[in-house]
């Protein structure tokens, strides 16, 4: 494995980094355990950093292999000239609600500006980016395309090339493994903060060679091809990560990536339930020890729910009716989601059974009903516009089976198409 992974490094370096402008930092000596981006600049001695004012956008899970977070790392190493954090949604200690703007402050830990990027601005201005030289970048995505974390990068890397300042990714692991694809594409009117690549809902890439990817391919990044192209972008790869890992398998704890992601459990359960509850009586078991794993739906009663589910005979899932008490201390029945073969997984297809069941259990159709203001939202996180017309003029005989039929093809040409900038 460690031949197999310097070897394709340093192919990349040799074919792409010349005329790409991207460096990887890498060595021949074998890590003595998995290693993550920043294990990996740390054991170099933060050369690629050195004479640089850093700042650092990153989150409570960008931490080390041992648990120590990235802001302490850079700031404790004397070889690191730290001088500004920034923030993406949830803030830098993941303690600010979803969708909830995040003011820019002074921390009190480390006495350094904390630049909200979930403000005022969702890209960095050139005020925030004359402080520094590079932008270290390390944050934990869970490998769903509306989550903001990677539309925050691609922003800041906007922002960096077009300023001048040099991009340091330091890579992580897709958690779901870099395998699973599926859902749609983004069709390109409805790509926006939550949906800021076009790729398939679940994209099966890392934050690195999502990183290498819009830096190769003209019109991912919202610059010009000049900026693009004299950007200057490093990637720090991990030791030993393989396309067929999940988390489980790196041997680290999962660290919340933001309030409602607290659990492994809760990134699976992201792709599966988040938007079939987005219009419609799905609730999916946000302010429970479940999020996104635990379904109930208003009016009907959880034996009920667990029927309709069960006759749809989803591969990979089974469903098992749970009484807990939710985070107000109230007891609430529904139905828990159980994965039991991720081979057979096919990660969005519940979401769409279940708006194929709201269109069937809510008298009027709420798909027909929608506010435009809700219709939009939806179909930037759903990102298909053929999906939402089935969904109105179909109502309740709206089978998403042929959807997801094709999505799935659409997402094996994608993986063909950016299998070139795979890292691993």
């Amino acid at each position: 494995m460690d031949r197999i992974f310097t070897s394709n490094l340093i192919l990349l370096v040799k074919s792409i980094s010349a005329f790409l402008g991207v460096s990887y930092l890498f060595q021949t000596d074998v890590f003595s355990e998995f290693a993550l981006g920043i294990d990996h600049l740390e054991e170099r001695k933060f050369n690629i950093l050195k004479g640089s004012k850093i700042g650092l956008l990153t989150h409570p899970a960008g931490k080390n292999r041992t648990g120590e977070s990235t802001v302490d790392v850079l700031r404790n190493s004397p070889l690191v000239n730290l001088v500004a954090l920034f923030g993406p949604e949830h803030g830098i200690y993941g303690n600010e609600k979803a969708a909830v703007p995040v003011e820019d402050k002074i921390d009190a830990r480390t006495g350094l500006p904390v630049f909200s990027l979930y403000g005022k601005f969702r890209k960095p201005t050139p005020a925030m980016l004359e402080k520094i030289d590079c932008l270290v970048i390390d944050l934990q995505d869970v490998g769903v395309r509306c989550y903001t974390y990677i539309s925050c990068m691609r922003y800041a890397i906007e922002a960096c090339f077009e300023q001048g300042v040099k991009v340091v990714v330091l890579d992580r692991p897709n958690p779901l493994g870099g395998l699973k694809t599926a859902g749609p594409m983004m069709d390109e009117e409805w790509m926006s903060y939550v949906g800021a690549f076009p790729m398939p809902f679940v994209h099966g890439m890392t934050v690195g060679e999502i990183a290498l990817w819009s830096k190769k391919e003209s019109g991912i990044l919202n610059i010009s091809d000049r900026d693009r192209k004299r950007g200057q972008l490093a990637i720090v790869p991990m030791k030993d990560w393989t396309r067929n890992m999940t988390w489980p398998k790196t041997g680290l704890k999962w660290i919340p990536t933001s309030p409602n992601i607290p659990t492994l459990d809760s990134v699976a359960g992201y792709p599966m339930t988040g938007l079939g509850a987005q219009i419609g009586g799905f609730k999916h078991g946000i302010g429970t020890p479940h999020p996104f794993r635990f379904l109930t739906y208003d009016g009907k009663k959880p034996e009920e729910l667990k029927n309709a589910l069960d006759l749809l005979k989803i591969p990979g899932l089974a469903f098992k009716i749970k009484t807990l008490n939710n985070n107000a201390g109230k007891s609430v029945s529904g139905v828990y989601i159980v994965l039991n073969n991720w081979q057979d997984w096919r990660p969005t297809e519940l979401a769409f059974h279940m708006m194929q069941l709201t269109s069937i259990w809510d008298n009027p159709n709420p798909f027909v009903t929608a506010k435009e203001s809700e219709v939009t939202l939806f179909n930037k996180h759903v990102g298909s516009t053929l999906w939402w017309n089935h969904l109105f003029e179909n109502g309740k005989l709206c089978d998403p089976k042929p959807f997801l039929n094709k999505w799935e093809s659409q997402a094996d040409n994608f993986t063909k198409n950016v299998s070139k900038y795979y890292l691993y």
